[in-house]
């Protein structure tokens, strides 16, 4: 019994200290410091040796300016455990009362306490660190460092040095760190691409390069070589960053993996001439099948993407090439399942298409492979407008793939499939569960298609235009891109100032951008900026806008709407590369 009653005392007591700490830390956090110190004096009372509650108590009486509280609590702390970060304490607590020559001289005992016991650097690092005191955060690990080389304060300092904007020594220590323990490399990559991307510095972009230049020329190490490499990655010069992996290989040809990776990130950010030249490459010096049968595959892609229907003889001619000459196996998966794409969608022979298809499912197939194939055969079923038998098969996929990226591009198919047909209520269902989709693309396509659903629902409860959008989307998706332009400019006649209004001129503008007819295209992107400035598409219509402007020389009008980009849409995810790109028009040091 007595146990029993000590227990339900210790969590009662337990309970109460919980709420008055919450209580506490909701004054503290409102500004209300004397309820706040009052709630904190308790709980010290209660736990005596509770730091955050020392702390906070501490914070409490500096705020209020009882400064010679606040110093007697610290000293009598200081005299309890003996520990140098309680020095730290009191000199701050004199300079937040402009007495420099008392902080200063607290700041040099906690500074001794390391040269008379290093291992004290941890703890009186961290409080200068905290207390914004970098320039005595620094000295304190340098101070370790010089007593006892093995310490490795390398990352703390390459961040202080990065707090005090001494962009040169926080590079140096980040890059001494990654070459001493390369596993520690993705974390500072992450930290150097902060820097890198935040401001879009053209100054710590350049340092970096030339920092990692030096140490090329220096050492001629290829670590260095790939750090530069990655470097140019996180620049989208994906042709510079290739002149390294290329050094990289002629000294250790062991491993294509970074040069084929480089040629997939080349071809999703549409640098084909890049992609192309690292392509031809890997063909020219392997002789893995595999990796000539991808190369094969992506140099194919590259070439339909950008053909015309008097070239499609010839790439025909080209898949049956390769497929002949790999022959028809799981090994060559990828060139079949191209050809019935380039055969369905460019070609317009759906049944050629779905006969290679349905054979390669007879093949002895992993089951990824399986989920693929099928996700092409219901593609090419939805271009026929079999939207059922087309969603029989996304929905297998779906079933067997969860929540991994295919399942859930499965079921953004499922969800395009009943938008097409005009289900617009299973359509919303589907895409609602998407929105918070792992996979970031999925995610952001789920959140533009429910936001075009349910804000024409609810401007026309009818959705009469957006019966017709979905249609005009279909015959885009059948590639049937007059007709759909054609069923675009209807959709703006009959429905002009409605909500499907600025969506549709965003359409019509890239479609006429593809025909590079870009007088029109930027007609339409600016009828969005001018007419429609609170719509969610005017961040992407401003920066095609301003793209189109560039490349028609109209270089005043392409800075003036990157220059709007910076200014009015921080959260937009083009800020980066308008920031890059006005600093560049605006004459900025190339990188």
């Amino acid at each position: 019994m007595k146990r029993l009653l000590f227990l339900l005392f210790f969590c009662i007591g337990i309970h109460a200290v919980a709420q008055n700490e919450q209580l506490a830390q909701n004054y503290f956090d409102r500004g209300e410091f004397e309820k706040a110190l009052v709630s904190y004096e308790e709980l010290l009372k209660s736990q005596p040796h509770n730091f955050n509650f020392f702390q906070r108590t501490v914070e409490c009486y500096q705020q209020l300016q009882q400064f010679d509280k606040s110093e007697k609590l610290i000293q009598n702390r200081l005299d309890q455990y003996k520990q140098g970060s309680y020095l730290v304490e009191l000199g701050y607590n004199f300079q937040l009362q402009k007495e420099a020559d008392k902080a200063k001289k607290y700041y040099e005992q906690a500074l001794d306490k390391i040269r008379k016991n290093h291992n004290e650097v941890y703890q009186i690092a961290y409080g200068f660190d905290k207390k914004g005191l970098t320039d005595y955060a620094i000295q304190a690990y340098e101070l370790a460092v010089s007593i006892e080389p093995k310490y490795n304060f390398n990352y703390q300092m390459a961040l202080l040095y990065g707090q005090k904007g001494d962009m040169d020594n926080m590079i140096e220590k980040f890059l001494t760190e990654s070459y001493n323990n390369p596993q520690s490399l993705v974390m500072i990559q992450n930290q150097l691409s902060r820097f890198m991307s935040e401001d879009a510095s053209v100054t710590f972009n350049d340092a970096l390069r030339k920092a990692l230049l030096g140490r090329i020329q220096k050492t001629q190490d290829l670590f260095w070589n790939d750090y530069l490499s990655w470097y140019y990655v996180q620049q989208k010069e994906y042709g510079k960053a290739f002149i390294q992996q290329k050094a990289i290989y002629k000294r250790s040809p062991e491993s294509f993996s970074n040069i084929v990776n480089l040629a997939q990130l080349a071809m999703s950010e549409n640098d084909e001439d890049a992609a192309t030249e690292i392509l031809n490459f890997i063909l020219e010096n392997t002789r893995d099948l595999d990796l000539q049968i991808k190369a094969h595959t992506y140099l194919i892609e590259l070439q339909i993407k950008k053909a015309q229907p008097a070239g499609y003889p010839a790439i025909a001619a080209e898949l049956d090439t390769r497929i002949k000459q790999f022959g028809v196996s799981p090994y060559s998966l990828s060139l079949l399942q191209l050809k019935a794409k380039f055969s369905a969608f460019q070609q317009k022979d759906t049944e050629t298409a779905k006969v290679i298809l349905k054979n390669a499912l007879e093949m002895p197939l992993k089951r990824e492979e399986i989920a693929e194939v099928k996700m092409d055969l219901a593609a090419i079923l939805l271009l026929e407008e079999k939207f059922n038998q087309a969603l029989i098969y996304f929905a297998q996929v779906e079933n067997e793939g969860g929540n991994n990226p295919l399942g859930q591009e499965a079921s953004l198919r499922v969800a395009k499939t009943s938008y097409y047909k005009g289900d617009f209520k299973w359509a919303e269902h589907q895409l609602g569960v998407l929105k918070s989709a792992s996979t970031q693309l999925i995610a952001n396509d789920a959140m533009d298609l429910y936001l075009l659903i349910s804000d024409n629902t609810v401007a026309d409860s009818t959705q009469t235009a957006l019966k017709k959008f979905a249609r005009a989307d279909y015959l885009l998706y059948q590639n049937k891109k007059a007709e759909a332009l054609q069923a675009f400019q209807t959709i703006l006649k009959e429905h002009k100032g409605q909500e499907i209004e600025p969506v549709t001129l965003l359409r019509i503008g890239k479609l006429w951008e593809e025909q590079n007819n870009f007088p029109e295209a930027i007609a339409s992107y600016r009828q969005i900026i001018d007419q429609h400035k609170e719509c969610i598409y005017v961040d992407e219509t401003t920066y095609f806008a301003a793209e189109l402007y560039q490349k028609t020389g109209e270089v005043d009008k392409a800075k003036s709407l990157y220059e709007d980009i910076i200014l009015h849409r921080e959260d937009s995810i083009f800020y980066v590369d308008a920031q890059k790109k006005f600093r560049r028009l605006r004459g900025d040091k190339e990188l």
